[in-house]
């Protein structure tokens, strides 16, 4: 077994993945992808992506292979108790994420670790799915920022647009035919010069969450060549909003304004 910071992994699951899942990854999507600059050659990173559709996960991974990174990805813990899948999760050396706020620290310690080892770990800020109606990023949970101020290594941002077409959040079916293409830029690692050095607060983990944000955002306003909303979504306060509306008309609210936590497996990013 292959060993990280004591974290254990299987050089010949990681080697397999390398050879079969490029070539399928590639037969499900068509790639316009730029940005592979950006990625550090060697050393721990992070990389925080905007979150559309399960089928992300293939993208992601491809790309971050083709910079000349290993991709890392924080998975919710339940996927590794699946047959067959946990095993493949386990053997690549994959992150499970727990859901209790007791336990969902010990991503951050083990993700630590992983960095210290230099993997690339890869994290969908947002939690979940975009709630945005127009699919822009929404506001995000703190755990990336926390992890690379604690760590100082550096936060690759990536945009994805068009996966959502291959496979829309929320269904089972996905549309491969024609091939759609899937688009994705990275930029330069998020400026956190600011945030540096300062006790983790809730409002230096908030600025620095934002901050990472507003790049990725940026990222993805010039692939849709769209001007962003001036503020994020945010499904907290779209919930608060639906109960009063409902309180007012004096029925329950509707099940759509809550957001979903038993599917995703990236839906347990630590707040």
């Amino acid at each position: 077994m292959g060993s990280k910071q004591g974290r254990t992994y299987s050089p010949a699951w990681r080697a397999g993945t390398k050879l079969f899942f490029p070539a399928l990854i590639k037969s499900i999507m068509k790639r316009d992808w730029s940005g592979y600059q950006h990625f550090p050659r060697q050393g721990g990173m992070i990389v925080a992506a905007n979150h559309l559709s399960y089928a992300d996960w293939p993208a992601m991974a491809l790309f971050s292979y083709r910079a000349g990174r290993y991709p890392v990805f924080w998975i919710k813990s339940s996927a590794f108790k699946v047959k067959g899948i946990g095993a493949l999760l386990r053997g690549c050396g994959q992150l499970p994420v727990h859901r209790g706020e007791a336990d969902a620290a010990l991503v951050l310690k083990v993700s630590e670790e992983a960095l210290a080892g230099g993997d690339c770990v890869i994290i969908y800020p947002e939690g979940t799915a975009t709630r945005d109606p127009q699919q822009w990023p929404m506001v995000a949970k703190t755990g990336v920022a926390r992890l690379a101020l604690s760590t100082g290594v550096p936060v690759v941002p990536v945009a994805q647009w068009g996966a959502q077409d291959i496979l829309p959040y929320g269904t089972t079916k996905p549309h491969l035919v024609p091939r759609k293409t899937v688009h994705m830029l990275a930029g330069p690692p998020v400026d956190l010069h600011e945030f540096e050095g300062k006790p983790l607060t809730r409002d230096v983990l908030r600025g620095a969450t934002d901050a990472i944000m507003a790049d990725i955002t940026a990222l993805l306003a010039e692939l849709r060549g769209e001007q962003p909303p001036a503020a994020p979504y945010d499904p907290a306060a779209a919930r608060r909003a639906a109960r009063a509306r409902s309180a007012a008309d004096g029925q329950e609210p509707a099940s759509q304004t809550k957001t979903s936590s038993g599917t995703d497996p990236r839906e347990a990013t630590p707040t």
